[in-house]
């Protein structure tokens, strides 16, 4: 069994090998995507005209856009460092044509970049962000490379069955570092858990490669299964979790927004909606006990006639930083409050696995930051290891083929030698007499 896991491990690391570095490397950059993006497009940062001057509430905000762009309706706001609010638009249906309105997009989807101060339009950017000039594109291009491969559907689907076998991976490889024997146990496996910095290049390497994987284990297998989570093609990961925990059922789902026969425009307007918003959000902070530091983001839907409405809070990890309610975009009434752990193990494990691997709430603090930028940097040097460790073992394999039973390196040299100076003999000799004999003839 071990040296099939060992097969296993050295020919599934093999074909994974480029692909983990891609992932490891831009995934170190994604730690930092909004900082990153802000640095190499000044365009999106924003500061206030003055000092102490007053921000926009949200509900503005969100008519802002919609009077700069009228054939598009928000879809939601996407997170972003700093005080530049990045709103994320669907283009509507045109009525006549029962088409999305042609707006020269590449996508339904783009976003608006506003000063929260003044309302101003900072940028308009596609989906992925692309935009003009070099350094502006490049932390769209990272996530690109990263979420698809730049290969759209088709590297979704090389990443999603590259997810399934990391995580496999990962069990056998912590497998392949256990001892033969259980007996002395801690003192046999102890040595995989170090490195021999004064070893050769080779020693150095193995041992990088086996207690990195070692150390770093329980993040790499929440990275591995929570891509699956992401990119789940197969229904593996649904198929796995729902063998395991308990979800909510759709019956539990559909009561936190029931469907309503209401048709039309919503009866709250952007401002009614913000002020039920607050009011209940206020209620939830005083239930609760934790204090709003600000407004996050507000969104109505009329399909599901729901508002959502999110504030930063001063509660820390491992609680959620951000408070979420939902309410009836028609009456204002109370329906849901949104919460990592929800209750059902299944729901919570999936969200916090979402949360880890995206850096998001109720991780998303600098420290998990910087970590998960050296997961990354530790994917990349695994994946070389590994296949610098394959390379010099079929070196010395092939090496060994060409060594005859019994005969050791320093002799099969030393053979070869004698042999290439006994035909380099022969010949010389040969040479002598046929030029002897030449000189006879004539």
């Amino acid at each position: 069994m071990r040296h099939l896991f060992v097969w296993i491990h050295r020919y599934v690391g093999l074909a994974m090998a480029l692909f983990l570095i891609i992932e490891g490397l831009t995934g170190s950059l994604l730690a930092f995507r909004g900082d990153l993006t802000r640095l190499f497009d000044p365009v999106l940062a924003s500061a206030p005209p003055m000092p102490g001057a007053p921000k926009l509430d949200l509900a503005t905000l969100i008519k802002r856009t919609e009077a700069l762009e009228p054939r598009a309706t928000l879809a939601g706001r996407m997170p972003f460092p700093g005080d530049t609010v990045i709103l994320h638009m669907h283009t509507r249906t045109d009525p006549p044509t029962g088409r999305p309105y042609d707006l020269g997009l590449t996508s339904l989807y783009f976003y608006i970049a506003l000063d929260p101060w003044t309302g101003k339009e900072l940028k308009r950017l596609q989906q992925g962000m692309y935009t003009e000039g070099f350094l502006p594109n490049v932390m769209p291009v990272v996530y690109d490379l990263h979420k698809t491969l730049i290969l759209g559907g088709t590297g979704v689907w090389i990443l999603a069955i590259v997810a399934l076998l990391w995580t496999i991976d990962c069990f056998v490889g912590f497998y392949l570092t256990l001892p033969l024997k259980f007996e002395s146990f801690w003192r046999r496996w102890k040595p995989a858990w170090l490195i021999k910095w004064r070893g050769g290049f080779y020693r150095v390497n193995f041992d990088l490669h086996r207690a990195g994987g070692l150390w770093f284990w329980a993040m790499l297998f929440v990275f591995a299964w929570s891509s699956v989570e992401l990119l789940d093609r197969t229904g593996a990961y649904h198929f796995v979790m729902g063998k395991l925990f308990d979800y909510q059922t759709q019956e539990e789902i559909e009561s936190l927004a029931p469907s309503s026969s209401k048709t039309g425009p919503l009866e709250l307007d952007l401002h009614a909606a913000q002020t039920a918003g607050d009011k209940l959000m206020a209620e939830l902070a005083q239930r609760e006990g934790f204090k709003i530091e600000k407004p996050f983001a507000l969104y109505c839907n009329e399909d599901s006639r729901q508002c959502s409405y999110t504030v930063r809070t001063d509660r820390w990890f491992p609680n959620d930083q951000d408070a979420t309610v939902n309410f009836d975009a028609d009456t204002g009434a109370f329906r849901s409050t949104y919460q990592t752990n929800t209750g059902h193990a299944g729901d919570t494990v999936s969200n916090w696995l979402f949360a880890l691997h995206l850096v998001q709430n109720p991780v998303d603090y600098l420290a998990y930051r910087i970590f998960v930028a050296v997961l990354g940097i530790v994917i990349v040097m695994l994946s070389v290891t590994g296949v610098y460790i394959w390379w010099k073992k079929r070196c010395a394999r092939v090496k060994s083929r060409r060594v005859p039973a019994g005969a050791s390196p320093a002799r099969v040299s030393r053979s070869w030698r004698s042999l290439v100076s006994v035909a380099w003999s022969s010949a010389t000799a040969a040479a002598k007499r046929t030029q002897q004999s030449r000189g006879v003839r004539h």
